[in-house]
């Protein structure tokens, strides 16, 4: 019994092929392309993946160690030069950004710890937009081929048919061999689409997930540092 799969399998591979080669040229293009979305989509989407989950493991990492220190402001540059983690590069920007208003206030006279703190929660702002911007950075074109795909298979599934009823015409027969090119044409367009369409579809769901939710998280980390930095002001 199990012999049989693998002969089913190559005879359904083979058949698609068949029908592939009997397209015209445009079902070819749409089935093409089609083809070349659907790598698109799986290396995003593993891409994606890979990359979210190791980031996130960089800023529980960082944040654990910034906990195990107590003051924050006086942490030397070390902490500041790990820019590819996004934790960090909150934690570099509010910290740079507080001693320069210090630096500038010193040099007008002008020094309030008010002002420090503005510009500290500006440049985590700042900072938190950018790394926004980096957890939702592919999703668009994710999104792109979820909605897209459908409406391109669509489309050479009318065309498909189209060129079958073309053919009946000219023909002047309804014959199965008359009407088979276009309709399985039409079929192999359909089963393209639904075939990129559905695991990006799924894919882009989880993925989208994993960013709303890293969102979350460091804003929440951006709205205690905040308040650790103003702590450690009033001390």
């Amino acid at each position: 019994m199990l012999s049989i799969f693998p002969s089913n399998a190559f005879l359904a591979t083979a058949n698609l092929w068949t029908v592939f080669q009997n397209c015209d040229i445009v079902g070819q293009v749409i089935t093409g392309l089609l083809g070349i979305f659907s790598v698109f989509a799986w290396s995003v989407m593993i891409g994606k993946h890979h990359e979210l989950k190791r980031l996130r493991e960089l800023n529980l990492a960082f944040e654990q160690r910034l906990k195990e220190e107590r003051k924050v402001l006086d942490l030397p540059e070390s902490f500041r030069n790990r820019r590819a983690i996004p934790y960090a590069d909150l934690f570099a920007d509010a910290v740079e950004a507080y001693w320069r208003a210090a630096a500038i206030g010193q040099e007008k006279g002008e020094d309030s710890l008010r002002a420090r703190l503005e510009h500290a929660e500006n440049a985590i702002q700042r900072a938190l937009a950018r790394q926004t911007l980096r957890y939702e950075s592919s999703m668009v074109f994710l999104a792109t081929i979820v909605s897209g795909a459908p409406f391109l298979g669509l489309l050479g599934t009318v065309w498909g048919v189209m060129v079958a009823f073309a053919a009946v015409s000219f023909m002047q027969s309804a014959s199965i061999a008359t009407l088979a090119p276009g309709v399985s044409a039409a079929l192999l367009t359909t089963i393209a689409g639904l075939v990129v369409a559905i695991p990006s579809v799924f894919g882009y769901n989880f993925l989208f997930a994993n960013t709303k939710r890293m969102i979350t998280e460091i804003e929440n980390y951006a709205s205690s540092l905040a308040d650790r930095i103003e702590l450690e002001m009033q001390k």
